[in-house]
Order: C-alpha cells, then structure tokens, then sequence
C-alpha cells in the first residue's frame, strides 16, 4: 500500500500526489515506465513492471517497436499492462545524464505521457522517477524537473481528462524529494 506524502488539489482541478510505494501496485488508469527506447524491459522499473504485470508487457512491447522503431528519447509509447492494476502502462524514455540537453529531454518525455493519457481518456496516472535510477539524472534535479513539466502540460492543457497526477517511488529519499517538490511547485497540501 502506497503512503501519500503530499496531495495538493492544482488550480487547474487535479489532484497531486507524491506517494512512497510500488508503482506496480498502484490502481490507475495507467503507470509510466521509466524504458528506454528498444522497450526491454530487463532492470529497475521496466523490469519489476514485466516481472508484476507478466511477459506478455514486453512481448507487447517489441511488437511496438517492431512496427514503430525505437522510442525516441523525449517521447512515449502505450501498451496494456498485463496482470496489474493499471490498464495501460506508458513508456516513456527519458535521457541518460551526461548526454546534453537533459532536462528538456526529461520534461518532454513527461509531456509524451500525458498526452498519450488523454489521448486515451485516461483519468489517472502516476509515474516514477524517470531517469533517476539507471540512466543516472540526479533525484532532486529529476523530481524538479518532472513535477514541473506536469504542472506546465495541465496549465496548457485545460481540456485534460486526468484528474490524478501521481509521483511514485518505492525509494524512500526519492519520494521525499517529489513530496517536496509537489508542495513547492503546487501550494501546501491540502486533505483530499
């Protein structure tokens, strides 16, 4: 069970969430993936979301590739989501630090994911640290970076169907810093 540790309702009518707990658990519409862009699912996220959810997510997944090429940095592709909660789960790829223009790669790949949630009508969505693990983007530089690019997509996008916005990482200090960054970046929590 997921620990909400900051929920602030945005102005533009969202709930947000920073919550410590494992995104595969979480009961979404859909879960992002922190992929890279062959969508092989081998480690961190991607792999816990295929070890969860069942090898059909990676079999979805190179067929998507398949058909469509690599997932370009910046960007994000759809499949189901197996044996999880979530219906869809959403792969977005962002950029290995050290490669050059990593924050707007970051916020792009966040921008992808949301806009591939409401092109699916979806109502809720909860993500990771995207780049934060493997790929090396430092966790609070990260959590600045993707709660701000939410917070810029619902500002710009008024016709939205999400009404949650959820931040989740099973690492303690990583959820902190998200927690953090939603109060800062949203307003002071307020109770649902």
């Amino acid at each position: 069970m997921a620990t909400v540790l900051a929920e602030v309702k945005a102005p533009t009518g969202q709930w947000i969430r920073a919550v410590q707990g494992d995104l595969t658990q979480e009961r979404v519409d859909a879960i992002v993936n922190a992929a890279n862009s062959g969508l092989a699912h081998g480690g961190g996220v991607a792999g816990a979301i295929v070890r969860a959810g069942g090898y059909e997510i990676q079999e979805e997944s190179s067929r998507w590739v398949r058909e469509h090429g690599p997932v370009p940095t910046g960007s994000a592709a759809i499949t189901g989501a197996g044996r999880l909660p979530a219906r869809y789960v959403i792969h977005a790829v962002g950029p290995v630090w050290g490669t050059g223009d990593e924050e707007r790669k970051l916020a792009s790949a966040v921008e992808s994911a949301l806009r591939l949630a409401d092109e699916y009508r979806l109502e809720s969505i909860s993500m990771p640290g995207i780049s934060s693990g493997i790929f090396g983007f430092p966790k609070p530089l990260a959590a600045k970076v993707l709660v701000r690019a939410a917070k810029a997509y619902l500002e710009g996008h008024p016709e939205t169907t999400l009404k949650e916005v959820r931040f989740c990482n099973i690492d303690a200090q990583t959820a902190q810093y998200f927690a953090e960054e939603v109060r800062r970046q949203f307003g002071s929590p307020q109770e649902a």
